[in-house]
Formats: structure tokens, C-alpha cells, sequence
């Protein structure tokens, strides 16, 4: 007769199973002990407990220092360790480094401070028969700074080139320690995209897909750095989340040779404009420009942009729907006084300027995030960052090279060409 007990106390997880003589503990190092039938049952099962450690032990109740690494041992000659799952309550899991003859496991991620974690370890004996053992522990309050995350934009719907920005409280130079920050940046979309952190500077990273969002996705943005330790003197802290809508696919093209402006929706073209961009010595940048944000009336003064009172250039204009596209003050505008150039010459200061009636049109139609592209000017090409989002301008390829995560694997040069906006098809 085959009879089975369960074994349910002290959190152990651990059961045994009677089959004649035959006793299995299913732990570490656990082996298989045949008896006759004058030998007894073993009444202490095996306990693998004993044989995971951490500063000593790990357990119920156990508070261990997050900053030292978490390793299991296999201390008998007879089994050995064939997988280890440790996880908190959160779902972060910790990753980690098996030896090849299974007798040691050891931790090659940060533990989180002030976190409860479970570790799961399956085992087999010599024989090839299974065990597993599951513990619990928690580890100590953190003693360090806290390194919070500011997300960006604020929460809204933004056209399908919005970026997303990550501004750290403070600077991680050392790229072993950013891998560490990057990989607890996590942002999810729906639906899913591929995409990649880019650090900016020691202090800021943006995000973006390989291509453009799709057309109304959503776009959740969060991070699980809380507790987990970056260097000596930073660990991470709590920060809020974020969460973007991502509205129609509106993308314009600035042709400064056709002296045209083409606007896309959806993929299909809805309007063609007239426009006049940048003259000799003040062209228009080429490249791809992500809108900024909309301003019904701007002051326009040449000073701001280098040019000295007085000049033959200087000039002093309130303008009308102004949608700008870099911080140094170019903008999408109501250009009256260049009518007669729209469609024919390029006579602005650099800024893409059109009638009023279009302009407000234009005004009215494009949200932030929606893309602009300037293509044949004599000018040069929009910087990825500083002035605005030219995150755009950069292929796949070298955009994926300012991740800390990044393994350096080539991408097909034709897919690195998709990835960045023509003037067709859209």
C-alpha cells in the first residue's frame, strides 16, 4: 500500500513521500536511502535551510544587509542546485550566477533595502530526483541618500514623437551604476513597441521607440529603483509614475525648396501650404523636430537670437500662432508681411512662416509631441538635445549606444533608415 504525508510547519514547504522503505527528502544535497524492512523511517527530514546563507542564515524573521551578495551552497557531495528564483514583494527579481556543477549560486544584482524577499531553490540528488526549498528573509533600512526620479512630460496626450524624459536627483557617471538605474526605468506601451533609454548627461535620459509611438497608444512609465543601491552613497527612493496618451499620427514636412509644407494624418495627406523658410545666412535646420508647445501671440525680437538692434536684419514683431519647435526660438507662424514669398522664395529669419488663415490652421490642428521635419535646406541639422527634442535625428543604431544597457549589437542599416522620417511615404 502506497501511503503519502504532507509536511505544512514553519514555512519549509517541504514534503515526503513513503513508498515502501523508500525515504526522498526533497531539499538540498538530498539523497535516496533504501532501507530493509527492519530499518526505520527517518523522523528528522532533511532540512536544506541549513544550506542557503546569507551573512550566516537565511530566514523567517531575518533581517540581513542588503549591501553584501546573497549566495546558496550545496553542501553535500550528492546533490546539487539546478535553479534559484529570489524575488521581493514587488516583483523585482534578483539575478544571479549558477557554477556549472550546481554547488554554488550567489547574486549578481542589488538587493533592495527594507524589502521582504522569497527565494525558491530547486535541487536534484544523485539520482536525478527533484527537491526544492523555499525561504523567506528581509533586508535592513537603507543608511544611504535617496535617488529619486522626475518622469516627463506631465501627464497627457502628446503626438507619436513625444519623448519621454527621466531627470535623476542626482549624477551617475560610472556606467556600471547607470546600467543599474536604467534597468529599473521601465516603461510599458500598449500597444508594445521596442524602444531604449538614451542618457543625455549625468543627470538625464530620455526614452523614445525605435519608431514613432503608434497612433493612439498608451504610453506607463515607472520606476523600481526603491531601496535598491546604485553606489555608497545613493540608494534608490520612491518616485511617481507617469502615464501618456499618444494621440493621431500628425506628421508635417517643411520642404525649403518646394517652399511647401505637407501635413500627414494617419497616413494619408490632408494639407499642402505655402511656405517661405529661412533665408541665406539664417537657413532653416533640417532634420526632424518634435513641437514644443503652441503660443497664441509671441514677441519676436531679433536680440534674442544674436542679431544687434539697429541692424539691416534686426526686427520687432508680435506673431500670431506660433508653434515652436526648438528653445532658441523657432517656431511654425503667421508670417502676413511674407505673402507674396510664401511658395516661391525663402526670405525668414529661419522660422517657417505662412499666412495667418494657414497658420491658425495649423495652430489649431498639431498638439505637442506631433512631428515637423525640414528637409533640402542649405542650413545644418537639428542637435539631438539641447534645443528641443531632435532625439529623431539619430539613428537606431546610435541612439541605442547612449544605453548603459546597450550590447552592442549591429542593426540593419535599412532598418536604421525606417526608423527616420521622409517626406514620403508617411
Amino acid at each position: 500500500m502506497r501511503q503519502t504525508e504532507s509536511f505544512h510547519g514553519g514555512g519549509t514547504g517541504r514534503s515526503r513521500t513513503v513508498a515502501g522503505c523508500t525515504l526522498l527528502a526533497l531539499a538540498l544535497g538530498a539523497s535516496l536511502t533504501s532501507c530493509g524492512d527492519d530499518n526505520p523511517l527517518s523522523a528528522e527530514p532533511y532540512d536544506a535551510g541549513q544550506q542557503i546563507s546569507f551573512d550566516g542564515s537565511v530566514g523567517e524573521g531575518k533581517t540581513v544587509d542588503p549591501d553584501q551578495p546573497l549566495e546558496v551552497v550545496a553542501e553535500g557531495s550528492d546533490g546539487r542546485i539546478t535553479d534559484v528564483t529570489t524575488v521581493d514583494a514587488s516583483g523585482r527579481h534578483v539575478t544571479g550566477e549558477l557554477a556549472a556543477d550546481g554547488s554554488r549560486w550567489h547574486s549578481t544584482s542589488p538587493l533592495a533595502a527594507d524589502a521582504r524577499y522569497t527565494i525558491r531553490v530547486s535541487t536534484e540528488d544523485g539520482d536525478g530526483r527533484p527537491g526544492r526549498k523555499v525561504l523567506a528573509f528581509t533586508t535592513g533600512k537603507p543608511t544611504t541618500q535617496g535617488l529619486t526620479v522626475a518622469f516627463g512630460p506631465a501627464a497627457g496626450t502628446y503626438g507619436v514623437g513625444q519623448p519621454v524624459t527621466a531627470e535623476l536627483s542626482a549624477p551617475i557617471e560610472d556606467r556600471a551604476q547607470r546600467a543599474v538605474v536604467e534597468r529599473a526605468l521601465k516603461v510599458d506601451s500598449t500597444p508594445a513597441v521596442t524602444g531604449s533609454w538614451h542618457w543625455v548627461d549625468d543627470q538625464k535620459l530620455h526614452y523614445r521607440p525605435k519608431d514613432y509611438w503608434p497612433a493612439h497608444a498608451t504610453v506607463r512609465v515607472r520606476s523600481t529603483l526603491e531601496g535598491v543601491k546604485v553606489n555608497e552613497r545613493l540608494r534608490g527612493a520612491p518616485s511617481d509614475p507617469l502615464t501618456l496618451s499618444i494621440g493621431d499620427r500628425l506628421i508635417a514636412v517643411a520642404d525649403a525648396a518646394a517652399h511647401r509644407l505637407t501635413v500627414h494624418k494617419n497616413g494619408e495627406e490632408i494639407k499642402q501650404i505655402p511656405v517661405t523658410t529661412g533665408k541665406p545666412g539664417f537657413e532653416t535646420r533640417n532634420g526632424v523636430k518634435v513641437v514644443l508647445g503652441k503660443e497664441r501671440f509671441v514677441r519676436m525680437r531679433s536680440s534674442t537670437v544674436g542679431i544687434a538692434e539697429g541692424s539691416a536684419e534686426s526686427y520687432d514683431l508680435n506673431v500670431e500662432f506660433a508653434t515652436r519647435v526648438t528653445w532658441s526660438g523657432e517656431y511654425v507662424h503667421a508670417a502676413p508681411w511674407s505673402v507674396g514669398s510664401q511658395g516661391y522664395a525663402n526670405v525668414s529669419h529661419g522660422c517657417v512662416g505662412m499666412s495667418t488663415e494657414n497658420a491658425e490652421w495649423f495652430f489649431g490642428t498639431v498638439r505637442e509631441g506631433d512631428l515637423i521635419e525640414t528637409v533640402n535646406s542649405d542650413g545644418g541639422t537639428m542637435e539631438p538635445f539641447g534645443n528641443g527634442f531632435g532625439d529623431w535625428n539619430l539613428t537606431w543604431q546610435k541612439w541605442r549606444e547612449g544605453s548603459a544597457l546597450a550590447d552592442g549589437a549591429q542593426d540593419d542599416p535599412r532598418t536604421e533608415e525606417r526608423a527616420r522620417l521622409r517626406p514620403q511615404p508617411v
